[in-house]
């Protein structure tokens, strides 16, 4: 793979890329269970929506334009859907600029992340975090009632939910990771339109030195009515895959090499 963006920062082996996790950050995640409050009433929703798409938009756009001169291919097929829900997936690949692509590319409909524990548990930043869209995943049964009927809200009232189902963050990825299907029951069960979401790595800047992202959004994909509902999960899993691999092939730059440990 060709690019010039400076040397080769570090390489990284792996031996299970559906289940290692190479994200810096060391959290440790509090409990998910019945007593989270998914939903904290119409003050907090006003709040929420000025901090998700005024005040933060700004430092959102600038964030993305400045350090990795982020473009977008594809990004009218979002505006098709204005008034309606919609899922997006996409491949995790940063820490931080992974809460701010989608959110970016849909503007001015409200976005909203599907995220493990951790995200939440982050002491003095967890409101602010459930403030700008994050939806842990529930921990049991209990929570798990209040998280379905919150993502199912969110698409009824027209905000796009976001997942990454590749669920650990390898930082600079130039491929997509093997995933599972579990997370498409939503857009089945939701009967609504699917995108995805391609992060893809260039170099860029003066002397080709920084790194460049280019986003790819496809879509719309919808769950096959002819199949049975556990097929309509996988197919629909499938043809995002196929889609976000295929993208995936336009990266033309490796920041961080990942090679598979051999036995």
């Amino acid at each position: 793979m060709a690019g010039r963006a400076g040397k080769t920062k570090q390489v990284v082996y792996y031996s299970d890329p559906l289940n290692e996790e190479f994200s810096r950050a060391k959290i440790t995640p509090r409990v998910i269970d019945g007593n989270y409050r998914y939903t904290h009433g119409r003050i907090w929703d006003k709040a929420s929506l000025v901090i998700q798409n005024v005040l933060s938009m700004p430092i959102k756009l600038l964030y993305l334009k400045l350090k990795f001169g982020l473009t977008y291919v594809g990004k009218e097929k979002l505006k098709e859907y204005g008034n309606k829900g919609y899922f997006i997936y996409g491949n995790h690949t940063q820490p931080f600029a992974d809460t701010l692509i989608p959110s970016v590319a849909n503007y001015p409909k409200r976005n909203f992340f599907l995220v493990s524990a951790a995200n939440v548990s982050m002491p003095g930043l967890r409101r602010l975090v459930e403030l700008l869209g994050a939806v842990p995943v529930p921990g049991d049964l209990d929570a798990a009632r209040h998280f379905v009927r919150t993502v199912e809200d969110h698409i009824r009232k027209g905000h796009s939910v976001t997942i990454y189902p590749e669920a650990h963050i390898w930082p600079y990825y130039t491929h997509i990771r093997p995933f599972t299907d579990v997370s498409f029951k939503y857009p089945v069960t939701c009967g609504c339109p699917v995108f995805a979401l391609t992060n893809t790595y260039h170099a860029g800047g003066r002397r080709g030195r920084k790194v460049r992202i280019v986003t790819y959004i496809d879509g719309p994909f919808f769950p096959d009515a002819s199949l049975p509902a556990r097929k309509r999960q996988k197919d629909l899993r499938d043809r995002v895959y196929r889609c976000m691999d295929q993208r995936s092939r336009a990266s033309s730059y490796e920041h961080i090499l990942y090679r598979e440990k051999q036995p």
